[in-house]
């Protein structure tokens, strides 16, 4: 059951369109991402929904209750809509100590003060702060500090938590420690959350849902690994991954099960794909769907190592095909190195088409259906 429910929504600042005639439903217990490029128009969307920017058409609607309605003059305040917020910027007081901070919205709310000290300190033990309440947030690391806000956020108990990039200020190892702690908070509190970030690890990781913006409009919602798997748009595809997934344009040949991909580097079989003879199409291919073999078998296709890039736990190897640069995800450590001669092999299987003059997905090779 849709527990947030937005219609028609759209947002204008000045001649600029943030957010365009905005769809989307998140049901209870979901947990949300916001997605895209910066000047997309997600944090706009998160803003609207928590009632802290006014929209200029369309309804919002929290728990079956309509908290904004262009067409019925109706705006809720955001102190109204039982919203839990954490900023990227933490927003902590700075002369108040953990423990004011975090009281600080059940000062508010009125709670007893032998309540309030219960919840308070309930929510410090949860987020791993115990023993810090006297201190200031000054004195406190970033991580702490996000800690803070986030056990200011829980001990309200709201049904509904909004994130906008709240793990951006911190470096990686500790992203990594709060992206841990913010989905055990989810899990374990079971609230609604939407949650806005540019960085895709943190919306994959982190997601029972994704929906991606460009430019102030929806281009699709859908599960982390369909919205890796399964792109609806080159957009989208291109977007998300890292390396970013190889685009190979060329034209559909043959008709039936006899469908081939021929690119200037690359022909494919197309099983189950559905496709006019003559199509021109974009090839999609994961840089991890690619392997280098040692010899032209099974329809490997020569060329030359480009450049080696060392990541650790991965190698990501260029390799240069005629006038096409193919990314290639090796686990591991390899002894290529530039201007090897090396063979690239392919799964005709992993590979979306997209039609090439309107972007969007027209099947997945070798899906039951040819699509998805």
């Amino acid at each position: 059951m849709a527990l947030i429910e937005i219609r028609g929504l759209t947002k204008k600042f000045g001649s600029v369109t943030a957010v365009q005639d905005l769809n989307l439903s998140v049901d209870a217990g979901e947990f949300l991402t916001l997605l895209g490029p910066s000047g997309c128009g997600k944090t706009t969307i998160l803003r609207m929904v928590a009632g802290l920017e006014m929209p200029d058409s369309g309804e919002i609607r929290i728990g079956g209750t309509t908290v904004f309605s262009s067409r019925q003059g109706i705006s809720v305040s955001a102190g109204k809509r039982g919203i839990g917020l954490v900023f990227q910027s933490y927003a902590l007081w700075p002369h108040m100590t953990v423990r004011q901070n975090v009281a600080f919205g059940l000062e508010i709310q009125k709670v007893p003060a032998e309540e309030m000290n219960r919840q308070v300190d309930d929510a410090l033990d949860y987020m791993r702060l115990k023993g810090l309440g006297d201190r200031y947030p000054q004195q406190m690391s970033g991580g702490q500090q996000q800690r803070v806000a986030l056990a200011r956020m829980l001990v309200t108990r709201p049904k509904i938590f909004l994130m906008d990039e709240p793990l951006s200020n911190l470096d990686a190892k500790l992203r990594l420690e709060m992206r841990a702690e913010i989905k055990r908070l989810h899990r374990e509190a079971g609230a609604t959350t939407i949650y806005v970030t540019h960085d895709q690890t943190e919306a994959l990781t982190l997601s029972t849902r994704v929906a991606i913006m460009r430019k102030g409009v929806l281009v699709q919602a859908s599960p982390p690994r369909e919205i890796y798997r399964r792109p609806e748009s080159v957009f989208v595809a291109d977007f998300i991954g890292s390396p970013t997934i190889n685009l190979i344009p060329g034209r559909i040949v043959g008709s039936g099960d006899g469908l081939l991909f021929q690119g200037e580097a690359l022909s494919l079989s197309a099983p189950g794909l559905r496709a006019p003879d003559g199509a021109e199409v974009t090839a999609a291919i994961r840089p991890e769907e690619i392997r280098i073999v040692e010899e032209e078998n099974g329809g490997a296709v020569p060329g030359e190592v480009y450049a080696v890039l060392p990541a650790g736990s991965e190698t990501i190897v260029q390799v240069r095909r005629k006038d096409t640069i193919f990314h290639v995800r090796v686990m591991g450590e390899t002894v290529l190195d530039a201007g090897d001669r090396v063979f690239l092999s392919f799964s005709p299987d992993s590979v979306c088409y997209f039609d090439h003059h309107q972007g969007t997905l027209i099947g997945v090779a070798g899906a039951p259906d040819g699509r998805t």
